[in-house]
C-alpha cells in the first residue's frame, strides 16, 4: 500500500484553495478592469465627440450656413469621425474615415451595445462609436429666429489600447498571484516541517520500545504541544500496560512451567522408583495411584489455564446482552459442595431468596461462585462456617463470601489475584489449590465491568466482596 503524507495533502489542499482564490480574484479583476476602463473610455469618447461637435459654428456667409472648424481642436490620429447636416451634406470627416464603414456591427465586435454607444470591428481592431444629434441656430436674433441646422456626428475610437491596459493589469495580477502561490507553498512546507518536528521526535522514541526494552521518554516538545499531548499520554500508558502484560505473561509461563515440571518430576520419580526392583502388587498399585493423582493435578492445572485464557480473550458479541441469576448459581454451587463441606466439617450457607441478575452467563456465574466457595471451604477450620450473602443497590449486585479461617497477611493481599500465587512460600499442596482460582474470578468480574476485593484479618477470617452491574 502506498504511503500517504498528511503534510503533502495539507500543502496540496492549501495551495489548491489559494489557486482557486487566485483564479477567482483574477476573474473578478478582469471584470472590474474591463468595466471601469470601458466606462472611462466611453466618457472620454463622449467628451471628444462633444468637443468636436462644439467646433461646428457659423460659416459667416450670406446663406447662414455652418462649418466645422478643427483648427483649435486636436483629434487623435486613429480616431474616426464624420459630421453631416441633414439635407445639407457633409461638414467634415477624419482622414481615415471610409464611406463603407458601418458602425454598429455589435455581433462581430464581441461587445454589447448600450445607450448611444455601438461597437464594431475595423480591419480586425475593435472600435466603439458614439452618434450625437445636435441643433445649431445661426443668428437667432434675426427676424424669424435665425436659421436652424440639424447636425449629426458619428465619432469612434479604437478600444485596443484599453484592452492592452486590461491585459497588462490582469497579467500583473496573475504573475503576482503565481509568485505568492510559490512563496506560500515553500513557507507552508517549511512551517509544517518545523511544526511536525515534535511528532517525529515522539516517533523516534516510540521506535526504541521493544520487548525487554521498555524505556519510553517522550520529548518535552511533544508534551507541551496541545495536539500531541493526548497521544503522548496514550503512548506512555500503552507502553506501561504492555510492559506489565509482558512481565505478567513471563511470570505466568514460568509459574506454569514450574507447576507442570513439578508434576512431571513426581510422576517420573514414582515410575523410576517402581522400576528399580520388583515390587509387590500393593506397592505397584500405590505407585500407580500416586502417578494418577499427580496426572490429575496437572490435568486440573491445564484445564484452569485454558479457562483463564478463554475468559480473558473472549469478547462480547455486539448487540447481544447476556444475563443470569447469580443467587441461583450460588445456591446450586452450594448444593454441589455439600459433600466436600461435610468432609471438612464446614457449614456452607447461601443467604439469598430473590433473583439477582448480572451480566454473566450461567456457566460463568457457576465458575465464579465455585472458585470463591472452594477457596473459603478449603481454608476454613473444622467446625467453622462459610456464609454467602447478597445485597443490591441501584444498578449493582453485591455478593459477599465470608469465612473464619486463618486469614491472609496484609503483604499478600495485593498479590492474591495473580496467577499461581499462593500465600504459602513453600507451595504446599495440602489444599489442592493451583493458584489460578482467584485469577479466574478477577477475569470474570473485569469482563462484566465489576470489581472484586478481599478483606482479611489474620486469625479472624476473610471476606471477598464482588460487585457486578445489574442486568435488566
Amino acid at each position: 500500500m502506498r504511503n500517504r503524507s498528511i503534510a503533502r495533502r495539507l500543502i496540496a489542499t492549501v495551495l489548491l484553495l489559494e489557486l482557486l482564490s487566485a483564479l477567482g480574484i483574477t476573474a473578478a479583476s478582469v471584470l472590474y478592469e474591463r468595466r471601469t476602463r470601458m466606462r472611462a473610455f466611453e466618457v472620454v469618447l463622449r467628451g471628444r465627440a462633444d468637443s468636436l461637435l462644439g467646433a461646428v459654428g457659423d460659416a459667416e456667409d450670406a446663406n447662414d450656413n455652418v462649418m466645422l472648424d478643427t483648427t483649435e481642436f486636436s483629434v487623435p490620429a486613429n480616431d474616426l469621425y464624420k459630421v453631416t447636416e441633414d439635407g445639407g451634406g457633409e461638414l467634415g470627416q477624419s482622414k481615415t474615415w471610409r464611406d463603407d464603414l458601418q458602425p454598429g456591427d455589435s455581433e462581430s465586435s464581441g461587445c454589447r451595445p448600450h445607450d448611444d454607444i455601438v461597437c464594431t470591428k475595423i480591419n480586425g481592431q475593435r472600435y466603439r462609436f458614439v452618434q450625437l444629434h445636435r441643433v445649431r441656430v445661426v443668428d437667432p436674433g434675426d427676424k424669424g429666429g435665425g436659421k436652424t441646422h440639424h447636425i449629426t456626428l458619428v465619432y469612434g475610437a479604437s478600444t485596443e489600447p484599453v484592452w492592452g491596459a486590461i491585459n497588462r493589469s490582469v497579467r500583473f495580477n496573475a504573475i503576482t498571484s503565481f509568485l505568492l502561490l510559490v512563496l506560500t507553498g515553500l513557507a507552508i512546507a517549511w512551517l509544517l516541517h518545523r511544526g511536525l518536528l515534535p511528532l517525529r521526535e515522539l516517533a523516534a522514541q516510540a521506535e526504541d520500545v521493544a520487548p525487554g526494552r521498555w524505556e519510553f521518554h517522550p520529548p518535552e516538545s511533544a508534551r507541551v504541544t496541545r495536539e500531541l499531548a493526548p497521544l503522548t499520554r496514550s503512548l506512555e500508558t500503552a507502553v506501561q500496560r504492555l510492559e506489565q502484560s509482558f512481565k505478567q505473561q513471563d511470570r505466568f509461563i514460568g509459574d506454569a512451567a514450574h507447576e507442570l515440571k513439578t508434576g512431571v518430576a513426581l510422576v517420573k520419580s514414582s515410575l523410576q522408583l517402581l522400576s528399580m526392583r520388583r515390587r509387590s502388587v500393593e506397592e505397584y498399585e500405590a505407585g500407580i495411584e500416586r502417578s494418577l493423582t499427580d496426572c490429575e493435578r496437572m490435568e486440573g492445572i491445564v484445564a484452569k489455564m485454558l479457562t483463564l485464557a478463554r475468559v480473558e480473550n473472549q469478547q462480547a458479541t455486539p448487540g447481544v446482552l447476556v444475563s443470569s441469576d447469580l443467587a441461583a448459581s450460588a445456591a446450586a454451587t452450594a448444593q454441589d459442595f455439600v459433600t466436600i463441606s461435610e468432609l471438612r466439617q464446614v457449614a456452607l450457607s447461601v443467604g439469598a431468596t430473590e433473583t439477582m441478575l448480572v451480566r454473566l452467563t450461567a456457566e460463568e456465574c457457576g465458575l465464579l461462585c465455585g472458585n470463591l466457595m472452594l477457596n473459603a471451604v478449603q481454608h476454613s477450620p473444622a467446625g467453622s462456617a462459610v456464609r454467602v450473602a447478597f445485597a443490591t443497590e441501584p444498578g449493582w449486585v453485591e455478593m459477599r463470601v465470608e469465612d473464619h479461617g486463618d486469614g491472609i497477611e496484609a503483604a499478600a493481599l495485593e498479590h492474591v489475584f495473580e496467577r499461581f500465587y499462593r500465600g504459602d512460600p513453600s507451595r504446599q499442596r495440602s489444599t489442592g489449590g493451583t493458584g489460578l482460582g482467584l485469577a479466574i474470578c478477577k477475569a470474570l468480574v473485569d469482563k462484566a465491568g465489576g470489581t472484586i476485593a478481599i478483606e482479611s484479618t489474620v486469625g479472624v477470617g476473610t471476606t471477598v466482596k464482588v460487585r457486578l452491574p445489574q442486568a435488566a
